[in-house]
């Protein structure tokens, strides 16, 4: 047998990961009643016993507290979406799986999505490589897209195009996901928008009164996504 086992974690540290999981825990909770703007580290530090200072082993502010929440919930989102990429089907059924497996975590769980993709936290300033967490969230769109490539030549088009050829970041991520082309990358994000426009209005109450069925709006923003078009 080749390869080092794993050493064990020891008790101390085992102690601050099962401390750290609470204190986001905790944090979660808060969102759910206030948002983003609510977040307190001395209000969470009272409700796990613990003093401020304390909790300042764990967590140096609550901008790195916000930071590994929005890397968390973007992972989790992830995970989610690529276990709907993995399943069998046409690119249509596909894109289907991956849009409701989105849109049922955004449900499932509104005040963490609301802090991935609603309005900027005041003051907070989110690191680079949670550009990267998003992606992953994205890429199987790419892929889906790619699949039911259009003949579609657009001034919008080029400008997804040019954006791949200029970074070479997206030009590897976009890769991975089996595109080159500006195209498929343009239908993504178009995805990305409606169902976050649906999402957002659903989560935040804006469509009460309205006697309509939410579910069945994005069923049909779907649908039109599926048939891909030129804008």
């Amino acid at each position: 047998m080749s390869g080092e086992v794993k050493r064990a974690s020891s008790p101390r540290q085992r102690y601050k990961e099962q401390n750290r999981a609470e204190i986001k825990r905790v944090a979660t909770e808060q969102l759910a009643l206030g948002g983003a703007g609510a977040l307190s580290l001395s209000a969470i530090a009272g409700q796990l016993g613990f003093t401020t200072p304390a909790l300042y082993r764990y967590f140096a502010n609550r901008d790195e507290l916000l930071t590994e929440l929005i890397t968390d919930g973007y992972a989790d989102l992830a995970e989610v979406v690529e276990r709907a990429a993995a399943q069998e089907g046409t690119a249509v059924q596909r894109l289907h799986a991956l849009a409701h497996a989105f849109r049922r975590w955004a449900l499932g769980q509104p005040q963490v999505y609301l802090l991935l993709q609603g309005a900027p936290v005041p003051g907070y300033q989110a690191p680079a490589h949670t550009v990267d967490s998003a992606r992953r969230v994205l890429g199987p769109f790419v892929a889906v897209f790619e699949q039911l490539r259009a003949e579609s030549d657009t001034e919008l088009d080029r400008q997804f195009g040019s954006w791949i050829e200029q970074d070479g970041a997206v030009r590897t991520w976009v890769a991975e996901h089996g595109s080159t082309n500006g195209w498929a990358l343009r239908a993504a994000v178009t995805a990305w928008t409606r169902m976050h426009g649906i999402l957002s209005l659903e989560l935040q109450g804006n469509f009460g009164g309205m006697a309509f069925d939410p579910a069945l709006l994005f069923e049909i923003e779907v649908d039109a996504l599926s048939r891909p078009a030129t804008p």
